[in-house]
């Protein structure tokens, strides 16, 4: 995918160099400036005023890819390569990284001000400036683009994993703590743990993801190779965006049209020619593999707060079983009390009967604890059914 980098532009180069008065030209274009972060190879960092076109015509990357770079937005994890820049969207870290600068647009922001800072002091310090590709090996330095990238997953793998050492630090003793002591209060603080475990698997996952996809295309990787093409640019006779008129230099411009075409075939029309990415796929390796082991913990951190959720949901089973067993109990004493005042009823109405011409109440003693034992032992019996028939334990 190319660039818009020769589409014509109407608003200023940069609004930084611009005066104050012009920059409602660029605001009238509807894309107005904001401070950028631009940190060099060196480590010197300094602040752009640079708008939309600005950063397209900069970096040469389509103006869809700036919408990742919006703090507005929310997109998954990404990592583009493209002709000149790689577009990076790494959860708090988001920049512009090309051959020789980075450009950050929310360097202001709190989480991403570390960051920044590790950013500036590994590419400013000599010892912190060359970066192996692997010990075994002979030493190979990365380039700048590499040794950002590089940066930006150290610090994107220690915020995810921070995190998830915090989670799972609350959430164990909170889950035990819940299967000992079912309450409102301790329901509702794993109901937050889960919630907080669900978003950091996310993001985790969207990183591991992002990786794992670039592992899998080589010429994805072979995109992001920016010093090299900018280095077999340098030794072009000529740049693929100058229409040479002069036959004698018609031969060098089509030697380097070629190579250009080899870089861009980006589905491999001729990947035998696409640069080495050994060095790059051991890079995303080590951060695939740390990724995916901090997504296996969290991975088991979820497993055993399911399993503490079922032991929850068993024991509120329990729970209620017993309270319908004290229902049924309670219904049957209710049927049994209900006979006995049946009976009382009937003795109550407003009738003669000879009962009540007896000259003591030793008759009306025996009727009333006769009614009495009567439902008890009514009850007795519904209850030994009930038992019998498994309603009750």
């Amino acid at each position: 995918m190319r660039s818009p980098e020769d589409a014509p532009e109407e608003s200023p180069h940069n609004p930084l160099a611009a005066a104050t008065p012009q920059r409602s030209a660029g605001r009238r274009k509807g894309t107005p400036s904001q401070p950028w972060l631009v940190v060099s190879d060196s480590g010197k960092e300094r602040f752009d005023e640079l708008g939309k076109h600005s950063i397209m015509r900069r970096t040469g990357i389509p103006a869809r890819d700036l919408r990742l770079l919006d703090p507005l937005l929310s997109y998954p994890s990404t990592i583009l390569g493209r002709e000149r820049a790689i577009v990076l969207n790494l959860e708090h870290i988001k920049a512009i990284i090309t051959a020789t600068e980075v450009l950050i647009p929310n360097f202001n922001a709190p989480t991403v001000a570390p960051f920044v800072h590790d950013l500036q002091s590994r590419l400013s310090s000599p010892s912190g400036a060359p970066h192996l590709v692997a010990e075994s090996r002979n030493q190979i330095l990365l380039p700048f683009e590499f040794r950002v990238l590089e940066i930006c997953l150290e610090s994107s793998y220690r915020r995810l994993e921070a995190e998830a050492l915090t989670l799972e630090q609350e959430a164990y003793p909170a889950l035990d703590e819940m299967t000992s002591k079912i309450s409102t209060l301790n329901l509702e603080h794993v109901r937050s743990i889960k919630s907080r475990l669900v978003a950091v698997s996310w993001h985790v996952q969207t990183v591991r993801d992002e990786l794992e996809h670039l592992l899998d295309d080589d010429n994805d990787m072979a995109e992001m190779y920016l010093t090299k093409k900018l280095a077999h640019q340098h030794n072009g006779e000529s740049s693929s965006r100058v229409k040479v008129d002069n036959d004698a230099f018609q031969l060098e411009e089509d030697r380097h049209e070629d190579f250009k075409d080899q870089i861009e075939s980006s589905h491999g029309n001729l990947p035998t020619l696409k640069p080495n990415v050994q060095e790059l796929e051991m890079l995303l390796e080590t951060y695939f593999e740390q990724m995916d082991g901090t997504l296996n913990k969290l991975s088991r951190l979820r497993d055993y707060v399911d399993i503490t959720e079922d032991c929850v949901k068993i024991m509120q089973d329990e729970k209620q079983n017993q309270l319908l067993e004290v229902g049924v109990m309670l219904s049957i004493g209710t049927v049994v009390v209900t006979a006995g005042v049946v009976v009382v009823g009937i003795f109550g109405q407003n009738i003669h009967i000879k009962l009540y011409d007896v000259p003591t109440y030793a008759q009306f003693w025996e009727t009333t604890f006769g009614t009495i034992g009567v439902c008890l032992i009514l009850y007795i019996l519904a209850i030994g059914l009930a038992k019998r028939s498994g309603l009750l334990r």
